[in-house]
C-alpha cells in the first residue's frame, strides 16, 4: 500500500495516472490532502466513487496510526503514533494566543544522544523515520486545523530524535514542509544538539530555516555531564561553527537552555554564559525543565529565571523564559512513551 502523504505532487500524479484517471483527478485528490484536510479517502466526496475505490485498494493516507492522544488544559495535544514497524514516536501541536499553531514533531524513534534529563535519551535509539514519517506528523495536524478553519504555521523539530543525525530524511522533509504544507522557511526550526560537520553542512544549504542548539551548560566539564555528545564535540568547536553558520546563512543562532535548579541556573553560570555567546549573533529560549522520572532534577522558579535573563541581557544576550505547554498531559519529550511503556511491562 502507498502512503499518500509520502508521496510528492508529481509522485501523487504518477500514481493517480497509472489507475487510469484524467491528470486533473490528481489536483483533487491533492486538494484534499492540503487545502480540505480531508480525514480519510471517503471524504473526498467530488471523486467518482470508482477512483475512491482504486485509491483505497491502493493507497493509505499515511502509515501512522493514533496510539493515545491528550489534550491538555490549556490546548496542547499529545499523540503517540504506532508506526508500521510497532515503533511508537510522539508529536505535539501548540496552540498560543491569535494564530500561531505550531507542530513539534519527531524525527527518529528513539535517540542515541543521551541527554540524561530528556525522557527519549533515556530511552536509547530504535530507528530513523523516513522523511514521509517526519512529513506526515506535521500533515496530519495541519489537515486537522483545516478542518477546524485553522492552519498550521510553525514548526519545531524538537520532538523525539537527532534531527542531524538524520540529516538526509531531515531536510526533504523540512523541503517538503515548505513546498506542500505552505510553511515558511522562517516559521521552521531544527533544533540539534551540537553535530558540528552536520551544523557547518547545514549552513550551506541555503535554507532561511532557524537552527537551534540544545546547549543547558556553559562549560565543558558541566555539558558532558548533561549531554555526552560534548565529548566528542567539546563548545569550541561547537562555538566556531555556530560562528560559522551565523556569519554564512545570515541568520540568528537560538539557544536552547532547560533551567535545572541549582544546577545551571545561578548567577554565575549564567555570567559564564554571556561571556561564551558573546559576540555571536544569538537569543536564548531558557526553558524551566520539564520533570522526568529518571532524572531527579527539578525546574527552576520564575524568581531565579528572570535573575538569569537579566544577566545574560547585561552582556548584550537577548533572553526569553518560554511558557511550558502541556504540563499536565507529559508533553515533554519522550514523556507519553515512557508512561506507556511503564505500564506495559
Amino acid at each position: 500500500m502507498v502512503a499518500l502523504y509520502a508521496l510528492n505532487r508529481q509522485e501523487l500524479t504518477d500514481l493517480v495516472l497509472s489507475l487510469g484517471e484524467p491528470r486533473f483527478r490528481a489536483d483533487q485528490v491533492w486538494g484534499w490532502l492540503y487545502d480540505k484536510g480531508a480525514p480519510d479517502l471517503e471524504a473526498m466526496s467530488n471523486l467518482p466513487r470508482p477512483l475512491r475505490e482504486k485509491l483505497q485498494a491502493a493507497a493509505t493516507l499515511g502509515t501512522l496510526s493514533v496510539e493515545t492522544e491528550q489534550i491538555a488544559k490549556d490546548g496542547t495535544v499529545k499523540r503517540l503514533y504506532k508506526l508500521a514497524d510497532g515503533q511508537l514516536i510522539e508529536s505535539v501541536l501548540m496552540k498560543y494566543d491569535g494564530v500561531r499553531r505550531t507542530a513539534c514533531i519527531s524525527s527518529q524513534a528513539g535517540c542515541a544522544m543521551g541527554c540524561v534529563f530528556c525522557a527519549t535519551g533515556q530511552m536509547g535509539f530504535a530507528r530513523h523515520l523516513s522523511s514521509g514519517e517526519i512529513f506526515e506528523q506535521a500533515a496530519r495536524y495541519s489537515s486537522d486545523l483545516r478542518l477546524e478553519g485553522e492552519r498550521l504555521s510553525n514548526i519545531v523539530l524538537m520532538g523525539m530524535g537527532e534531527p542531524f543525525h538524520n540529516y538526509d530524511a531531515v531536510l526533504h522533509a523540512v523541503r517538503r514542509l515548505m513546498s506542500d504544507l505552505g510553511i515558511g522557511a522562517r516559521h521552521i526550526t531544527i533544533s540539534t544538539v551540537g553535530l558540528v560537520p552536520k551544523i557547518r553542512q547545514f549552513a550551506e544549504e541555503g535554507l532561511q530555516v532557524k537552527l537551534a542548539i540544545s546547549l543547558h551548560a556553559a562549560t565543558d566539564e558541566e555539558r558532558a555531564a548533561l549531554l555526552p555528545v560534548n565529548k566528542r564535540y567539546p563548545l569550541a568547536d561547537l562555538m566556531a561553527a555556530c560562528q560559522y553558520y551565523a556569519e554564512k546563512a545570515q541568520r540568528r543562532i537560538s539557544f536552547e537552555w532547560a533551567l535545572i535548579a541549582g544546577k545551571n541556573d545561578t548567577p554565575q553560570t549564567a555570567h559564564t554564559l554571556g561571556r561564551l555567546l558573546r559576540g555571536l549573533d544569538a537569543h536564548v529560549n531558557l526553558i524551566p525543565l520539564n520533570p522526568t522520572t529518571e532524572y531527579g532534577g527539578a525546574p527552576t522558579g520564575m524568581e531565579a529565571a528572570a535573575v538569569f535573563v537579566e544577566i545574560l541581557e547585561s552582556h548584550g544576550i537577548p533572553a526569553t523564559i518560554r511558557v511550558r505547554r502541556g504540563i499536565d498531559i507529559d508533553a515533554g519529550c519522550g514523556q507519553l512513551k515512557s508512561k506507556v511503556a511503564r505500564k506495559a511491562q
